[in-house]
Formats: structure tokens, sequence, C-alpha cells
């Protein structure tokens, strides 16, 4: 039985409710055509939209919980290695690249002597956590596969999305974008994330982690002229983790990471609430840069008067430290 066949079954017999089996089927469409017009064999991966199929199945039949921390999911099934080999053949390993290996050299020694790092980042596609694994597992494998990410409600709820999410180490935050819906949920949210926090500052007191973290809230989106431009930083979201790893036992340190993976898995133009959002694929280059360590306490700014102005310039200055390096990457709007 072929993918679509199965597909329409699931949903004539109800197990996939139509909407998302119009999703998978476009989407399933859309991977096949991609790989073939890029002259590679789409047999070998017809085996992971199978898996995906039923995982998403499964998922809308008992959708999983998330833990205010997940650890990736390897047995009986290996949920990070599907998503690895679902990612992978939409990479041009050719013409991507990996910037700051330097720095990967200094940050790989302080997570061996049980130092934690942050990476403060800007985020593009769903897929991101697997884009950084395959960039990474040439050089440093072992970060790239343990990476803790911390992810937002879409990708926890969302059953498209979750078999990808059991594959990683994940702290589950509700994001300010989405935190007032729906309403009556808002103080069940926050209790979430309060819990989540005290998880990772628990977490870096153990040492060793090294965490990705998104402090836009949300994925970068084109402009008014189609150029995808880095999501201005949460001055708040920045204070807080900074404020969690002041309260642990071990020593961490923060990074500026850059990411350009748009066109892998665009997001919708428009934010939407509702679950089920149309996934369209392209293959091609990825980029990845990882800048010098971030003095937290002095950048430009840190002298401002008032609270704040300080977490305000330093949000402002952790972003300009992203979207530069974001620059230099072709095809980013770089001059």
């Amino acid at each position: 039985m072929d993918f679509k066949t199965k597909l329409q079954m699931y949903v004539q017999e109800g197990t996939i409710p139509a909407r998302f089996g119009t999703i998978l089927e476009e989407f399933y469409r859309c991977y096949k055509s991609t790989l073939e017009d890029h002259q590679l064999d789409f047999l070998p991966y017809q085996k992971v939209f199978f898996d995906y199929l039923e995982k998403v199945k499964e998922q809308i039949a008992s959708p999983y919980a998330f833990a205010p921390y997940h650890a990736q999911i390897l047995q009986p099934f290996d949920y990070h290695s599907f998503g690895l080999d679902f990612v992978r053949p939409l990479i041009d390993k050719k013409i991507s690249s990996i910037h700051g290996l330097e720095e990967m050299k200094l940050i790989s020694s302080y997570l061996e002597t049980k130092c934690n790092v942050v990476f403060l980042a800007n985020h593009q596609v769903e897929a991101d956590p697997h884009a950084i694994n395959i960039l990474l597992e040439p050089y440093y494998p072992k970060i790239g596969k343990e990476m803790i990410f911390v992810a937002g409600e879409r990708v926890l709820t969302d059953p498209l999305a979750i078999p990808f999410s059991m594959g990683r180490n994940l702290l589950c935050i509700y994001s300010k974008r989405y935190i007032d819906h729906p309403p009556e949920l808002k103080t069940k949210k926050q209790l979430h994330n309060k819990k989540t926090m005290e998880t990772m500052r628990e977490l870096l007191s153990e040492g060793g982690k090294c965490i990705y973290v998104a402090p836009s809230g949300g994925r970068d989106r084109p402009n008014a002229e189609g150029i995808v431009e880095v999501a201005p930083f949460d001055p708040q979201s920045i204070e807080m983790f900074y404020l969690m790893a002041q309260k642990a036992k071990n020593k961490t340190y923060f990074f500026p990471m850059s990411l350009a993976t748009y066109d892998l898995l665009p997001p919708p133009q428009n934010i939407q609430h509702e679950l089920g959002e149309v996934r369209k694929t392209k293959r091609g280059g990825i980029h990845l840069s990882i800048g010098p360590c971030i003095d937290m306490e002095h950048f430009p700014g840190s002298l401002l008067p008032s609270k704040h102005e300080r977490r305000e310039a330093r949000a402002k200055y952790i972003w300009n430290l992203v979207k530069e390096a974001y620059l230099q990457f072709p095809n980013t709007g770089a001059i």
C-alpha cells in the first residue's frame, strides 16, 4: 500500500482528521518532489514518511504529555534518529557552512569540566534542532545530540510536530506569544513555566549542560520586502535565563548563535494560534555561526541608570551580535 492510499484510509476511518490529512498529503508530495528535483532517490526515505504517518496517527489518538524537562526517547523507537533521517536529505552539505569552530572547542572544554553553556540564538524553522545537530556531527556529535532546546507550545501540542520533538532534549515552556491564548489557561501556563525554570536551575546545578534558547519567543519571518529578518530579542527572557544561571552551583557561559535555515521548512507568513500549519519543504544550504562568549555584565549600555534600560540595552546588544553574523551568510540581505 502506498503512502497516499494509507493516509486516505486513515482519514476515511476517522483516525486522522481530514484537515491533517490534507496537510500530510501536501507535505509528502512536496518532500518527494523536492528530493526528485535534486536527483535524489526518494525510495530510501519512504519508510521515514511511513513511520511519520504512524507516529502522527498515534499522537492524534493519544497525545504525548511533555514534562517540564523532556529527555529524548531512543527506545523502543529511536525518535532522535528518525528526526535526523527525515531532515538530512533536505540539507545540501556542499553549500552549507559552520562558523565558530574555535568557539566550539572552548565550549566543549567548558562542558567537560561541568560548566554550562547557553546559546542565545535566532530561530527559523521547526527543524532547527535537527539542522544544528547535523552541522555539528562531523565535529562535536555528542554536543549536537545532547543539546537541550527550549521548546514552545507549538512543537509540544501539534501532532505533526510532536514525533520530531520526542527525539530531542527539551525544556518545555509557554512563550509570551501564546501564554494568553486561551485566557482561561494563562495561570496554569505560568505555573508550568515556573516549574520549567526551577528544573533548568537544577540541570545547570548538575553541570555540563548545553542549552539553546531563542529569546525572540518565535521564528524569524520575512519583512515587507520579503527578506527574512532576525526577530527582536525579549529582554525579560534573557534576564530570566541569566538569573537562573546565577542561582546554579556551576558556572554558565553565554554565547550568541546565528542560524540560516529558513528555506528548509518555512513557517506560515502570519502567526496562527490553531494547530496544524501547512508544511512545505525545500532542499538547500544551511548555515550556523557561534560567536565569542558574551560578557553579560559589561556591554554597551551597561552603565545606564535604570535596571529596565540596562536589560533593554543588553538584549539589543546580543540581538545585534546574532544579526550581524546572520547577515554574513549567503542570501540573507547582506550587501
